[in-house]
């Protein structure tokens, strides 16, 4: 499987590689630890609080992650993207978890 991108994507996967190239470029300018702390503290607030904030938290990174999987989705193999996934489905359930107050 080839991981070149065609840089002129048709339908809804062009559209959004290009919606995403001034955002992904900013992130890539920033410094290393910025993004690194964003998602250990959305992480941490997930975590440590409880009810909506926590389920905003855990699903503002589960947004991140999704975004963040489906750039990378044609580059994948099958492994990356079970694990990616995974990681989604474990975001998102815990997310819901904590909004109806299961934990």
């Amino acid at each position: 499987m080839s991981t070149q991108r065609d840089p002129h994507s048709p339908g809804l996967r062009g559209a959004i590689e290009r919606r995403s190239a001034v955002p992904v470029v900013f992130l890539h300018r920033l410094p290393l630890w910025v993004p690194l702390l964003t998602v250990f503290a959305l992480l941490a607030v997930g975590m440590m609080a409880t009810g909506w904030l926590a389920a905003a938290g855990l699903g503002v990174l589960a947004l991140l992650l999704a975004w963040f999987a489906y750039l990378n989705w044609p580059a994948l193999d099958t492994g990356g993207r079970v694990l990616r996934i995974a990681a989604l489905a474990v975001l998102v359930l815990l997310a819901a978890g904590h909004a109806i107050g299961r934990f």
